[in-house]
């Protein structure tokens, strides 16, 4: 029985047969196949995802506040700039005399009251010339068009009359659009000028405070440095007040010599108003970067040409050749101290200060620059030329001979 078993098992291993044995433990779960685990991996979303995506809305959100916010602020920073660099203007004025014992607050009372005069007076008497004209004009304007209607009828013979015109003018159409339109814009001119008025008592209470509380505010800004950084921000503090100071003076020092020679031109040719005139020139040729020259002399010569058609071509020639001594003779020996830049650089400074900021920009342009300019200069390591450097910058070129052709 036995031996029979034994063949049976024999034969049941020969065909590839497990006998079944006694009971044992389970057998372990057979493993997973090898591409499910990465599988599982793929489909899970790493963990630093929504952190990276709330951390870049966040940064789109604290930039579009931040855009929104200064396109809000722009004006009043544009205001601020500008009394900062008045502040500069005057702060050399100021610092001398607090040096001599006045408070800082006083002294710069004393130069805003000083400036407040000077513009009230300057705004009067240019008042006084227009108010002066457009009476004139308005008193000789019947006569002028009686002229122009004589020559119009003489000339195409026709049979025109100042009543009839005057007439069909009042009864136009397009007059009362304009006086209902000029009606309508009352409020539009009302609110630019509180406008105006307010953006003129912000930059006046802004740079009061930037020049009487100069110190402080240096104390302020240089306490959050090191002391490394102290020593170039009161540098650049120095150079700027010198520069700005410098531009002013010269450019006022400037004015008063050309309002003096342009009030003894008019008053030798009998020209009206020569004063409001003189002061007109001075200001605006000066102050007024790129154009001033051509507005300042426009309307002297307009007078002039009201009193006699030949004066009004003199004070043109002596605009012209005033702007040519201003230019090579004056202006280089009062500026070569203060803001000595050349001139290419001075005139793209004011255009692309324009393109920035519009007239603020040209008017703090050139002292922007002559500041950076002056502050970079300090770093700038310059050498001695070489003699061959030197002689191709010094000798004059030779002209090259061509030989003749026969």
């Amino acid at each position: 029985m036995a031996a029979s078993e034994e063949t049976t098992d024999q034969s049941a291993e020969a065909r590839g047969v497990t006998p079944p044995g006694p009971a044992g433990p389970p057998a372990p779960p057979a493993p997973p196949p090898s591409g499910a685990a990465p599988a599982e991996q793929d489909a899970r979303m790493p963990r630093w995802l929504p952190r990276a995506v709330i951390l870049v809305l966040a940064l789109v959100a604290c930039f579009q506040l931040g855009s929104w916010a200064f396109h809000q602020l722009i004006g009043l920073l544009v205001n601020i700039l500008i009394a900062f660099f008045l502040a500069l203007a005057i702060e050399p004025a100021v610092a001398r005399m607090a040096a001599g014992g006045m408070r800082r607050g006083l002294a710069t009372f004393l130069m805003f009251l000083a400036v407040f005069v000077v513009t009230v007076g300057f705004l009067a008497l240019l008042g006084s010339l227009l108010a002066g004209q457009i009476v004139a004009m308005v008193e000789g304007f019947p006569g002028y068009l009686d002229a122009v209607i004589k020559a119009i009828n003489s000339t195409f013979h026709t049979e025109l009359s100042r009543l009839e015109i005057q007439e069909s003018v009042l009864r136009s159409d397009w007059l009362r659009k304009y006086v209902q339109n000029s009606a309508s814009g009352v409020l539009d001119v009302s609110a630019t000028v509180l406008g105006g008025l307010f953006k003129l008592l912000t930059i006046g209470l802004f740079s009061f405070y930037f020049a009487a509380d100069g110190p402080r505010l240096r104390r302020a800004l240089c306490s959050v440095l090191p002391p490394a950084k102290q020593a170039e921000v009161l540098r650049a503090w120095e150079i700027a007040v010198a520069k700005t100071g410098g531009y002013l003076y010269s450019r006022g020092l400037m004015a008063l010599i050309s309002g003096v020679a342009t009030y003894i031109v008019l008053a030798v040719l009998g020209v009206p108003y020569a004063p409001a005139l003189a002061v007109w020139v001075g200001l605006v040729s000066q102050f007024v970067p790129t154009i001033g020259t051509y507005l300042a002399g426009a309307l002297p010569v307009l007078l002039a040409f009201t009193v006699d058609p030949w004066y009004a071509l003199y004070v043109l020639g002596f605009v012209v050749i005033y702007q040519q001594f201003e230019n090579y003779v004056l202006q280089p020996k009062l500026t070569s101290k203060t803001v000595d830049i050349h001139p290419a650089v001075a005139f793209g400074s004011v255009v692309a200060g324009t393109a920035l900021l519009g007239a603020v920009g040209a008017l703090i342009a050139i002292p922007a620059v002559a500041t950076l300019q002056a502050f970079l200069g300090a770093y700038v390591k310059r050498y001695e030329l070489t003699r061959d450097a030197d002689s191709s910058t010094s000798r004059p070129r030779r002209r090259v001979r061509l030989p003749r052709l026969r």
